[in-house]
């Protein structure tokens, strides 16, 4: 049976979509059918993000209005035989997304494609994709910044997987698990940004899967068209194949999240 995740905040620019590329191309590298659907109909940015800009021919709405088969709007992956990416319309309006037509691509992606994980990319705030890409989940991917605008606006997002989505007007929960990403540990330790356990255990209350560093490499894997989960010697690298890991339930311990030790010379002469 497919797990549908969705990888949503309430603030724009934390990293949604570099998550879920990693986090998708993560699973395939273990063996996992998966597909990214990209949910963000008007902006598009995952393709760009996967490399497969150049290759859409249909999109997510051309399926829900019937003018191509899902078949044919799936995009695989240029490096895994098992990615595949549903890319949104740059054209068409949010309203053009339906539940109807969303729960009918769900279940042909499960039932009939065979996938065993669908990401749901989210846009930000809490507007129509953004409520539709939680509405099917199975579980969450909550990324947020160590700032207080983006943990107020995911704990409003927690509110509405926790209230206003199929499992929970059926009685049941939506698993969630918490990413705090473009964490700093130096600036944190001089208290100009929040901390991991202010986030995770005082405000949120949410499982942490994983803290992703502040690097230079996920813009570098943005501008090349890749993941940077393929980016094996960065942090940020190294973070999601650990979220992927924990995920799957594989214990990892918390790496790149310490404040660096100043060298003998550099702290004699404040170097």
């Amino acid at each position: 049976m497919a797990k549908i995740i969705v990888v949503t905040s309430g603030k724009g620019g934390v990293g949604k979509t570099t998550t879920s590329a990693s986090f998708g191309a993560g699973l395939a590298m273990r063996g996992h059918k998966t597909v990214v659907i990209d949910f963000d109909v008007g902006l598009r940015n995952l393709d760009l993000m996967m490399g497969c800009e150049n290759r859409i021919v249909y999109d997510f709405i051309d399926v829900i209005n019937g003018t191509a088969k899902l078949s044919q709007a799936l995009v695989k992956d240029k490096q895994l035989d098992n990615l595949f990416i549903l890319p949104a319309s740059q054209t068409r309006d949010k309203d053009a997304l339906t539940e109807e037509g969303v729960e009918a691509v769900m279940k042909e992606l499960a039932d009939e494609l065979n996938f065993e994980y669908i990401i749901c990319d989210s846009p930000a705030g809490i507007e129509r994709g953004a409520k539709l890409a939680m509405h099917f989940a199975d579980e969450a991917l909550i990324v947020t910044n160590p700032e207080i605008s983006s943990v107020r606006d995911s704990d409003r997002i927690i509110g509405i997987l926790q209230s206003d989505t199929k499992k929970a007007r059926e009685g049941g929960r939506v698993r969630e698990h918490l990413i705090i990403a473009r964490y700093n540990p130096e600036r944190a330790d001089r208290g100009e940004m929040m901390g991991i356990d202010d986030i995770a255990d005082d405000i949120l209350r949410v499982p942490l899967i994983g803290v992703v560093p502040e690097s230079n490499a996920v813009l570098e894997a943005s501008n090349c068209g890749q993941p940077v989960i393929f980016y094996k010697d960065s942090a940020a690298g190294q973070c999601y194949d650990d979220i992927v890991a924990r995920f799957l339930g594989e214990e990892r311990p918390r790496r790149h999240i310490q404040v660096k030790k100043k060298g003998l010379l550099a702290r004699f002469f404040g170097g």
